[in-house]
């Protein structure tokens, strides 16, 4: 009897510690059924996804893209939506009869990345910056409801 009470609190501190990652998978879970077979799937494409006290702030990698070739929208009023239509520009020769010998570097597919965001997060207020490779998405936060105010009456 003591070892299922025992596994049974184990359970239960492995559940409280994996609280961050449960959280996190609840609120930001990618809808991976939402894309197309020609389109990187959700998992392959690293992001991080940081909770401040003002905003959340999402780090993609896409290397080989530039902000022009990346869209960044909100669907369904709570959505984010990352994605690129995937071309690159290949740098041509500038002398008539250039061609390549070897083309290692593989054009980026398409991508989407779609994450349901929270209830707090302002949609109204999300930037979008794209340096070195990396995407940095900033979606400010609501500020936190006023608590309720308790006031006590004297009874007479």
């Amino acid at each position: 009897m003591n070892r299922v009470v025992d596994s049974d609190v184990i359970d239960a501190v492995n559940q409280l510690f994996s609280f961050p990652e449960n959280f996190e998978k609840l609120m930001f879970h990618p809808r991976s059924s939402d894309h197309t077979t020609n389109e990187i799937r959700s998992n392959s494409i690293p992001v991080d996804i940081l909770d401040a006290p003002k905003d959340y702030v999402f780090y993609m990698d896409v290397p080989g893209l530039s902000k022009s070739e990346i869209q960044v929208t909100v669907e369904d009023e709570n959505t984010l939506v990352i994605k690129s239509g995937g071309k690159r520009k290949r740098e041509d020769g500038d002398e008539e009869g250039c061609k390549y010998i070897r083309l290692e570097r593989k054009a980026p597919q398409k991508l989407i990345r779609k994450f349901r965001l929270p209830e707090n997060a302002n949609v109204s207020a999300i930037t979008a910056k794209c340096e070195n490779g990396v995407l940095t998405v900033v979606v400010g936060k609501h500020p936190p409801p006023p608590k309720p105010k308790t006031v006590e009456v004297t009874i007479s």
